[in-house]
């Protein structure tokens, strides 16, 4: 009974561990792979060994010096760095390339090669390479020639015309751009001085002039014949600023006729007065009473208030009017302007252009 037992036990621990061993083995991989398995002498092909393992494992290849054979007849010729890409289930497969040539014509069977991962040594599948020579014709030596040397392309005119001509017309572009740039600097530019004027309405002016005729009054008979003399002119230049004829060039009565047309018959009556009195003491020398100059002054300031226009601007924009050789000339200039656009457009694309083509040409 207990030698049973014992056989069991046994049993047990030889399979758990031939299970692991196993397992552990499933998880490395090692796989060889060769880009061309037939070769003529002296060509080059590539080895690619695949090793696929946890993530974080030590994986060791094979060191080859230059030119060692990796068999008797294949050379290494050289090795690539190692590639290392992430996989799923926590796993990465590492690459490393092996380029490789001989020059004996045969079949080779290049062994597996062994990669260590964590210290443990793995072995990659066995591969073959065939070597073959070039059929060589022995029976006609003369057409052997030796090899010719490195010569360049010939010139091709063809190639190099479209990249020419347009080198040209760039030339002529550049020379019209440069006479434009002259002619543009010689036809200078028109500056326009505005001038802004302001502008005192008729209504103020005239009132202004009657407030210093009214502080300069007296009373003698010579100074009422100038006082009525100026107060008159104050009116009639104001009518003339106002209604728009020439009130300064007219009558009284002319005046008066004029202004029926535009105001009540009251105002104008207060301004007959103020006409019939000034004609009589410039004319008849009528001399007037202290309040009745007040009073014509009065009706004068009335007539103003009464048919001044308020809301006009205070201020006047005047603009020169150009000569037809300045609008010519600033046309001009327009023209000038939009050529040197246009060309200097036109010279950056076919620069551009030349310069891509000429770039196709030297590959």
């Amino acid at each position: 009974m207990l030698l049973g037992y014992l056989k069991l036990k046994r049993f047990v621990i030889i399979t758990f561990t031939l299970l692991s061993t196993l397992m552990v083995n499933a998880q490395v991989q090692v796989e060889a792979k060769i880009d061309s398995i037939a070769i003529f002498i002296g060509q080059q092909t590539q080895m690619v060994v695949n090793v696929t393992a946890k993530r974080n494992s030590r994986i060791q290849f094979p060191t080859f010096q230059r030119s060692q054979y990796i068999t008797p007849g294949v050379e290494v010729l050289c090795s690539a760095p190692a590639d290392t890409s992430m996989t799923d289930n926590d796993m990465m497969t590492v690459s490393k390339s092996f380029t490789l040539t001989s020059f004996d014509e045969k079949l080779y069977a290049i062994p597996g090669m062994k990669v260590k991962v964590d210290g443990k040594e793995y072995q990659a599948n066995q591969l073959a390479l065939k070597v073959v020579t070039l059929d060589v014709d022995t029976l006609h030596p003369n057409q052997f020639f030796p090899p010719k040397d490195v010569q360049d392309n010939p010139f091709d005119w063809k190639e190099w015309a479209p990249a020419f001509w347009l080198s040209l017309v760039v030339l002529i572009l550049c020379v019209v751009f440069v006479y434009l740039v002259i002619r543009l600097k010689q036809n200078k530019p028109i500056v326009m001085h505005i001038k802004v004027i302001k502008i005192e309405p008729p209504h103020k002016k005239a009132l202004n002039a009657i407030d210093k005729l009214r502080s300069e009054r007296t009373t003698s008979a010579d100074d009422q014949k100038t006082y009525y003399t100026q107060l008159t002119d104050v009116i009639r230049q104001y009518i003339a600023d106002r209604f728009g004829f020439n009130a300064k060039e007219m009558t009284s009565s002319e005046i008066l006729f004029r202004l029926k047309e535009n105001g009540d018959q009251k105002m104008i009556d207060e301004l007959k007065e103020l006409f019939t009195t000034a004609d009589l003491v410039k004319f008849a020398k009528y001399s007037t009473l202290l309040n009745e100059n007040d009073l014509n002054l009065v009706n004068a300031v009335k007539f103003i208030d009464q048919t001044k226009i308020e809301g006009k601007p205070t201020e006047e924009r005047v603009v020169p009017k150009l000569s037809e050789n300045d609008i010519k000339s600033r046309t001009n200039r327009v023209y000038i302007k939009t050529a040197m656009v246009v060309f200097g457009a036109l010279i950056i694309i076919i620069v551009g252009y030349v310069i891509y083509h000429i770039c196709l040409l030297m590959e």
